[in-house]
């Protein structure tokens, strides 16, 4: 934006707050004034008198238009290209209304003055972990309630704008302000799609495990096609993908494989890939060319950061196994025994590493692992939700899939719990996931408003 719209976009602003507000016109004399000189007379705005009234202004243009009245105008959306300013204005009041209800905005003001009392209090850092939880969640909520109030102020100030413009006739000041409104109109769509992700979790790295379900060769190329599709998926969003641990087929495949993905929001995203994954073909392996069933099991597990786990691992609950790691390796790899296994004895939960060339390396990733695994099984306790993650591993069978791969006789790939579907599985095999990821996550908040 140019520094002149910027200018009389905050002077239209001050105009117009000052003029409903109980401020008295003292609050103008500052010595602090945001100027920029233009053809005609200057725009000047003080500075910390703009952001004493933006704090207590209420969200609405100069004739009174609101949020809310948008919504109710019903205006029509068209394409982004269009350029009827109303158009877009509509666009974008709905990202914010379907960004205020995936983030239950009627319950984020009270639980946001809950934890600000709970911050005032002269005992609250007697418990420093909980002390820090509950900071982390009060700049957290205090985060997202500001970009939402940011983002629909800045809609009504350009709408203003835009009236503006066309009173003085300023064809510059309307094509920028309406430029403004299309850039809006994008960033309010990436919104919608971060308001998905409101989870305690979902913002975390996250570990993704494979297994091959019943079938033999079969199951196992496919697990090690499923382990591929996820790796590029990752690669697409950007992530850092890292094979902890993979224990290949005798033939063809694996047999389990561990891939870590580390990037903002790859938990969020991933978990909607949580079950049994089902694949419909004409065999490879089959010399008569019929057609087989296979099925490989998905788990997702968080890595919780900024030291959040929830189990206290002791070294004399651990049992730790050497060995050589297996595939095809180098000349040191397999002639050493690097690899390395830990179980947990308390829970039986086990981690193996193999990939890392040191023995100490293959220890620290795989006691990673382990902890995430364990902190996970704990969340998973205490929510009642074991067969959401680690422990949905154990049933990969006919009537527990989420979702099935058909590359004949047709060829399609369909989501059983939403029936998203695309007829294309190749880009789906190729990383292609998001539709699927977004059609879940969008259905699971839905259904979490009906209930």
């Amino acid at each position: 934006m140019s520094c002149f719209v910027r200018t009389k976009r905050l002077s239209l602003f001050l105009v117009k707050l000052v003029g409903k507000s109980s401020l008295s016109p003292h609050i103008l004399c500052s010595s602090s004034w945001f100027c920029c000189p233009r053809k005609t007379a200057p725009y000047c705005v003080p500075s910390s008198a703009l952001l004493q009234i933006r704090f207590w202004a209420a969200a609405s243009t100069s004739d009174g238009l609101t949020l809310q009245a948008i919504l109710a105008n019903n205006w029509s959306i068209l394409d982004e290209n269009d350029g009827d300013w109303k158009s877009h204005a509509s666009a974008i009041a709905r990202s914010i209304h379907l960004i205020k209800r995936r983030l239950q905005w009627d319950k984020l003001k009270p639980r946001l003055d809950m934890l600000s009392f709970q911050l005032n209090k002269a005992d609250f850092w007697d418990d420093p972990m909980r002390a820090a939880k509950l900071s982390r969640e009060h700049g957290s909520l205090l985060g997202k309630m500001k970009l939402v109030n940011a983002l629909e102020q800045d809609l009504l100030d350009h709408i203003d704008l835009i009236k503006l413009a066309r009173q003085d006739n300023d064809a510059h000041l309307e094509s920028e302000s309406l430029k403004a409104l299309v850039n809006m109109r994008k960033n309010a769509k990436e919104k919608e799609l971060e308001a998905l992700l409101a989870g305690d979790q979902d913002s975390c790295s996250c570990y993704i495990e494979i297994q091959a379900g019943a079938g033999g060769t079969e199951s196992m190329d496919w697990a090690a096609m499923v382990m591929q599709m996820y790796m590029s998926w990752a690669q697409r969003r950007r992530y850092k993908v890292t094979v902890v641990d993979e224990m290949p087929g005798e033939i063809a495949g694996i047999k389990r494989a561990t891939i870590k993905v580390d990037g903002e929001f790859a938990f969020g995203y991933a978990k909607a890939e949580i079950g049994v994954h089902r694949l419909v073909r004409i065999s490879p392996f089959d010399s008569n060319k019929r057609r087989h069933t296979s099925f490989a099991a998905v788990a997702v597990i968080p890595i919780l950061g900024d030291g959040s786990t929830h189990v206290q691992i002791n070294e004399s609950d651990l049992r730790i196994e050497r060995f050589r790691a297996g595939g095809a390796g180098g000349q040191h790899v397999n002639t050493t025994e690097s690899a390395v296994r830990i179980v947990h004895i308390p829970t039986g939960v086990t981690a193996t590493c193999q990939n890392e060339r040191s023995q100490h390396q293959n220890k620290a990733s795989a006691m990673a692992v382990l902890q995430s695994r364990l902190d996970q099984l704990e969340l998973a306790r205490q929510a009642q939700l074991n067969a959401q993650h680690t422990k949905s591993l154990t049933d990969i069978t006919w009537g527990s899939q989420i979702r099935s791969y058909v590359l004949h006789p047709y060829r399609m790939v369909k989501d059983l719990r939403t029936n998203y579907e695309v007829s294309d599985p190749d880009s789906v095999l190729e990383g292609d996931l998001d539709g699927f990821i977004l059609s879940y996550l969008s259905a699971s908040l839905d259904k979490d408003d009906d209930a």
